[in-house]
């Protein structure tokens, strides 16, 4: 199956040109030793985590430090941490409750690419009195440890980095905006109402390509469990997002995990609408859905299914502690409180703090299409993110 390249993307360096080439020829090498095909998940865990190759892996600036802009041209998007810290107080509050329902002192943060959030939610528990707090993160990514590690030294021993999955933990968990660039797979409805799984080939002019083949069983029954059958139908299931949610279950003893990330309930994701699923792409601050465009030097994400990552917590014995927008839980949490401390006779420096809030909070921007899914263990009271506004009814 072809596929057309996306138009007006910036040009690339001759550098990152001939990173990209190396990337592809990775790439191809794999899809030739598995048969000529390789399932999508499989290809774009190449294409993002493969050792100096991959877009997490490769040690290429990947998120903009936006230095109160936002359009700034470095790097290939903007997380809520670097928009303003006001996003990372207001995190850090909720975490608080958690910690000090729970008589913890830890916090651990998957994915913390700049650092910004580590910093920014250690500094507020420090102003809310939790300066014993230890800080844990778990980075796939040695060029993102460096500047976090640089970033992060002022607070000396109480960070530390993990190599792997802890085997037991108490505390609360953090991870914003990890299970979008979890691989996920690809799969198509066929007008003979079979599952097709989509994988990658390669052309004859070299170029990678699209063809499905008959899904393995455990997808196609996953597939028509979730979604009835619509022919040409094309979206992504997140098997691995589900698996690392299961497997907290194992190792998260006591305590919550804030998940914040941009999706839907099922009833939503796979709407009939929806035909083309939700990958996207991004390259210099450039979204387009092509992931075959310069492997190597551009993220590739999948909006997150909600209901299915509370399915794997229910069923891996955790509790599902509330659900709800980003705007939502940033006002519940104290967002409004933190604002509130600003000084408005400052016309310029308040309308620069502000500016921001209102990315995060609108509805057309980050406030409803990025979502907040809290589950945990041993949780008894409700958790203040979620005291209104709570959609557990939706998933």
């Amino acid at each position: 199956m072809q596929r057309s390249a996306p138009a007006n993307l910036p040009a690339l360096s001759p550098a990152a040109q001939q990173h990209s080439d190396a990337a592809a020829e990775h790439l191809r090498a794999a899809i030739a030793a598995h048969g000529g095909w390789l399932s999508f998940d499989h290809w774009m865990a190449q294409a993002l985590y493969a050792p100096g190759l991959g877009y997490y892996a490769a040690g290429n600036v990947k998120l903009a430090e936006a230095d109160g802009d936002v359009r700034a041209p470095a790097g290939d998007f903007v997380t809520a941490p670097q928009l303003t810290p006001l996003f990372t107080r207001t995190l850090a509050r909720q975490a608080a409750q958690v910690l000090r329902q729970t008589q913890t002192d830890a916090v651990l943060e998957f994915g913390a690419g700049t650092g910004a959030l580590a910093e920014g939610v250690l500094r507020e528990l420090d102003a809310l009195g939790l300066d014993q707090t230890r800080y844990l993160i778990l980075e796939v990514s040695a060029d993102l440890r460096a500047r976090q590690a640089e970033r992060l030294a002022p607070f000396g021993d109480r960070v530390q980095w993990l190599d792997a999955l802890p085997q037991r933990f108490a505390g609360c968990v953090l991870a914003n905006e990890v299970l979008d660039a979890m691989p996920v797979s690809i799969f198509r409805w066929s007008d003979a109402g079979e599952v097709l799984e989509r994988g990658v080939a390669v052309d004859a002019s070299q170029g990678f390509v699209w063809e499905d083949r008959p899904a393995p069983p455990a997808l196609a029954a996953a597939v028509a469990e979730r979604m009835p059958a619509l022919p040409g139908y094309v979206s992504e299931i997140n098997l691995q997002g589900e698996a690392w949610i299961a497997a907290m279950g194992g190792w998260l003893e006591r305590g919550a995990a804030l998940l914040v990330d941009y999706g839907f309930p099922r009833s939503e994701y796979y709407h009939p609408q929806r035909a083309g699923g939700t990958l996207m792409c991004h390259l210099r601050h450039h979204a387009h859905g092509d992931p075959f465009t310069a492997p190597g030097l551009q993220d590739i994400t999948a909006h997150v299914d909600f209901t299915a990552m509370a399915d794997a917590a229910l069923a891996a014995g955790l509790q599902v502690l509330g659900y709800t927008s980003q705007a939502r839980f940033l006002m519940n949490a104290g967002l409004m409180d933190l604002l509130a401390q600003l000084d408005p006779s400052d016309a310029q420096q308040y309308a620069q703090a502000v500016a921001p809030v209102q990315k995060l909070l609108s509805e057309s921007e980050m406030g409803e299409l990025f979502k907040v899914l809290a589950v945990g263990r041993g949780i008894t009271e409700p958790l203040a993110g979620f005291s209104r506004g709570d959609r557990l009814g939706k998933l």
